[in-house]
Formats: C-alpha cells, structure tokens, sequence
C-alpha cells in the first residue's frame, strides 16, 4: 500500500503517506491563501522524501470540510484527478471528524473550524469519538454549552474562550491512519463529496436588468 492523504478544507495544508504499516513522510503549513500551490508542493515533498512517484500510490484519502469553498475545491479537484488518471481508490472523510479523531477527552466534545461571517462550522462528538450532531454552520452561541472545543474555532471566538482543547487543525498523519484501517478491514470507499453547507461566497452575476425610459 502507498496511500497519500490531505486535507485542504481549514487554514492549514497538510499531506502524508502511509505504507500500510504506518506513515512514512508528512508536510504541513498554514496560510488560507496557498491552498492550491501548497498542496502541490507538499504532495511532491512527501513523495520524493520516500523516493516514489505519482505513479506507485495506489489510494487516495481527501478531507471533504466542511470548508470555506476555494479551498476544500483545491483539495477535492486534486484528489479526483489524481484518482481518475491512476485509477486507484479514493476515500472522502469529514474534516471534522479527522480533528475528532486525534482529541483526547473524557467526555463529549465539539469540533468547530472557521466558516467565515463571523460562524463556525462545528460537530458533536461523544467520548468515544462518534459524531453525535452535525456538521452544522452557524454562530458560535449555537454550539452547546460548557464542552470542550477542538479546531481553530475555539480560538477565534471570544464565546468559546477558555474552552479550546488540541488540534487546532486536521492532520494528514491521522487521515491516512483512518483510510488505511478501512482499506485492511475490507470496507468500502467513502465518498468524497464535498461538505460546502452553504453556498460560496462568490457567484456568477446575474442577467442584466433592463433599463426602461
């Protein structure tokens, strides 16, 4: 097995193989405004740090957001294309959930990431790491009250402050460990379908109104 696996769905960039023993390399960087060019970078790094090409990965694992829409469409555009053209496997994972999986609490918790206008994209999560609610889109006074917050949510909200439990950020490393137990347990392929919840910012503008005299 050589699996690549990236998220592009928060402010960070992050990309790892895993061998099917364990990961073998990992790159990591945020900046909102190099999704595109940092992926591909990172992609190229953690495949010649191992001395493979594009041509000996035979799986794919995306992060699917939610996520603001410029750059979880980098992550998913490259992930299908690299995909379609090698035909290997192709897995889509909540970003959320793949932050959910790498906390460490006792009790139930919240993910929440920036979405952006002042709201949040965030999940329920029970001790056992299971999504108990979500993924949702909204202000930060919706989220329940009192539990803990993982993701860069609870840093940018002044209504969460003091609740913010690690990681900040998803991380390949823990994607390709999920995506490598589904590929050893014989599971099925996730989709990778694009979690946007709400539609982009930008958009194509409409007709021109006419003008009577």
């Amino acid at each position: 097995m050589l699996l690549l696996a990236f998220d592009t769905a928060t402010p960070a960039v992050t990309v790892a193989l895993h061998d099917g023993s364990g990961v073998i390399a990992e790159e990591s960087a945020v900046d909102a405004r190099k999704h595109g060019e940092l992926l591909a970078t990172s992609i190229a790094a953690v495949l010649s740090a191992v001395g493979a090409s594009r041509a000996d990965l035979t799986a794919i694992a995306v992060g699917t957001g939610p996520g603001p829409y410029t750059g979880l469409r980098a992550g998913l555009v490259t992930a299908r294309v690299l995909a379609s053209a090698l035909a290997i496997r192709l897995d889509g994972f909540c970003t959320l959930d793949v932050i959910a999986a790498a906390v460490a609490a006792d009790g139930p918790f919240v993910v929440a990431t920036d979405a952006r206008r002042r709201e949040l994209y965030w999940a329920g999560y029970s001790p056992s790491v299971q999504r108990t609610c979500g993924p949702h889109v909204g202000p930060a006074d919706e989220l329940p009250g009192g539990l803990p917050v993982a993701g860069e949510g609870g840093l940018i909200s002044a209504e969460l402050a003091g609740r913010q439990i690690p990681p900040s950020f998803p991380s390949a490393v823990t994607l390709a460990q999920l995506a490598a137990r589904r590929i050893k347990a014989g599971e099925p392929p996730l989709p990778a379908e694009p979690l946007y919840l709400r539609k982009p910012d930008a958009r194509e503008p409409g007709p021109r109104k006419r003008v009577t005299p």
